[in-house]
Parts: structure tokens; sequence; C-alpha cells
């Protein structure tokens, strides 16, 4: 293949969490789905991939299980749809559920699809930032400090400085 579409994940549980893939787009959304539960060290449980609008708003569900062509407004199979046919423009954007009873999920979005690099392997994690939310219990994620907070650092030499005196 010779595109590779990067996503960028983040969490609604931890706001210094931060993965980027790069994933070529002919994988099948079971495919790019089982990559994701490897890359996060998560176990192998039922999951739903919906393609979203610019809001975050659900449009439409692939699932893990094949329901069928015969039921009414079924979600597709993720068995047989490849993510370019999900996403081909910049900023689509997809909603990984992989906790159904608790409604939790991830939030990926299209940012840049380029030439693959020879000397790279494909799919892979391009970046990561903060501690993986755990699968089972939201309420033992880990808190470390905002990638923003980082960021800046660099640019808070004044903070808590009050000998600073810019009146002559």
């Amino acid at each position: 293949m010779n595109i590779v579409f990067k996503y960028r994940m983040l969490s609604d549980e931890s706001d210094n969490f931060v993965r980027d893939f790069e994933v070529y787009p002919n994988m099948t959304l079971r495919e790019f789905s089982n990559f994701i539960l490897g890359a996060l060290h998560y176990d192998d449980c039922m999951v739903s991939i919906f393609k979203s609008d610019a809001e975050w708003r659900p449009v439409e569900e692939f699932a893990d299980i094949d329901m069928g062509d015969d039921i009414p407004g079924a979600p597709r199979c993720m068995d047989k749809v490849m993510l370019m046919e999900v996403n081909s423009d910049f900023h689509d954007r997809l909603i990984y559920t992989f906790d159904m009873m608790n409604n939790r999920s991830f939030y990926l979005e299209l940012l840049d699809m380029q030439r693959p690099q020879s000397n790279l392997t494909y799919p892979r994690v391009a970046f990561e930032h903060a501690p993986v939310p755990d699968q089972y219990d939201p309420e033992a994620n880990e808190e470390c400090g905002s990638i923003f907070d980082e960021m800046m650092s660099d640019y808070n030499e004044f903070d808590g400085d009050d000998s600073y005196d810019d009146e002559f």
C-alpha cells in the first residue's frame, strides 16, 4: 500500500492520554480493532466502531458480530468493511467503544495521510503520552501531568515570582 493513515486517539477519562497510530487504509475494521486492543494491552473484548460527525455524534455503527444483511438497520460487520471505506478525508472521526455496558470509548481522528517510510513497519504506534486508561475500572486511571502543561513549562519562568516589578 502506498499510503498510511495517521490517527490520533484521545480519551474522555484522561485528559493526558494520547496515542497516534499509523495504519494502512486497506485494513478491515476488525484488523484495526485488533491492532488497537494489542497496542493498548487490553484483553480481547466486544467492540463497536462508530463513524461520527464533527461533533462526535455517531453516524454509523460497525459491530463485532455479523448480524446478516436481512435485518434492516443492522450494523455492518467489522470483518466486511475496510478503514478507507469509513474514513477518507482529513479530520474524519471514529468512536471506538470497548465497554458497551458502561459506555466507555476512545475517540479517533484522521490527522494525516502520508507515504509509508521504508524503514518502518505498519501498523504502528507513532506517539504515546500518559498511561492507558484501565480497561475494567475507570476509577483506577492514573493522573499524570497534562501534555499541555508539559509543553508550556518552558514559558512559566515568571510564575510565582512576586518580586518582578514592571513599573519604573
